[in-house]
């Protein structure tokens, strides 16, 4: 008795591309690989080492933020780290700003927990520090305070800077997608915050500082 011959099979030549997220992850593994790469061959060039290391720190911010790094506690990101690794890629940031010296002060207790991801979070501070970086550029920088007290199951921080200020006709708008008052910018920065925020349970809010120059961002967010 015969068996039946088994289906053969063949590669498709035009396979249709995968785009759901774990194919897009995939892919952007591949990028990071090859720019992590580049930066090793630069390394051995004393001049060019600072710049390898930033690279290789940016890569791995990439990586946090599609998710290919599995967060360690599944209670929720730890609020400390989150704030030290967005003060760190801002200080990468600065060495495409000649002259402007940012320095963030910390006040923030360790063992606080938010809701959400890691890589969210750190967004959320990259941008409030950013804002602040761009808007203190023109006086060469100056400080940006990070202050976290948890109370009753939730967290208020609050993120400020000793820079000019936000102008009292533009308050109500700086949340909105697209809007920026530098024409060079996409303007999405506050908004990725304000998204953000919002999805993790949270709120926040931006006025200007009562006690001096500069601007102060309130966020109140569940902790984990």
């Amino acid at each position: 008795m015969s068996r039946a011959a088994e289906p053969s099979v063949v590669d498709d030549p035009n396979p249709t591309p995968d785009l759901t997220l774990a194919g897009l992850v995939h892919d952007l593994n591949n990028v990071f690989e090859t720019i992590s790469e580049a930066a090793e061959l630069v390394s051995g060039d004393p001049q060019s080492r600072a710049l390898a290391q930033a690279i290789h720190r940016s890569v791995d911010r990439g990586r946090r933020i599609v998710g290919l790094y599995v967060d360690q506690s599944r209670s929720g990101p730890e609020l400390d780290l989150v704030v030290e690794r967005a003060a760190t890629f801002l200080q990468d940031f600065l060495t495409h700003l000649p002259g402007t010296k940012v320095k963030v002060i910390r006040k923030v207790p360790a063992g606080i927990r938010l809701q959400g991801e890691p890589s969210d979070w750190e967004r959320v501070f990259m941008n409030l520090f950013l804002n602040a970086a761009q808007a203190m550029k023109e006086n060469g920088g100056g400080e940006i305070e990070v202050v976290a007290q948890a109370a009753d199951g939730s967290v208020e921080l609050r993120v400020s800077d000793n820079g000019p200020g936000i102008p009292d006709a533009i308050l109500g708008k700086i949340f909105k997608p697209r809007f920026s008052t530098r024409s060079k910018h996409g303007g999405l920065g506050l908004h990725i915050v304000h998204t953000i925020t919002q999805q993790c349970g949270g709120s926040v809010k931006a006025e200007n500082r009562k006690d001096s120059a500069g601007a102060l961002f309130t966020i109140t967010a569940p902790v984990a």
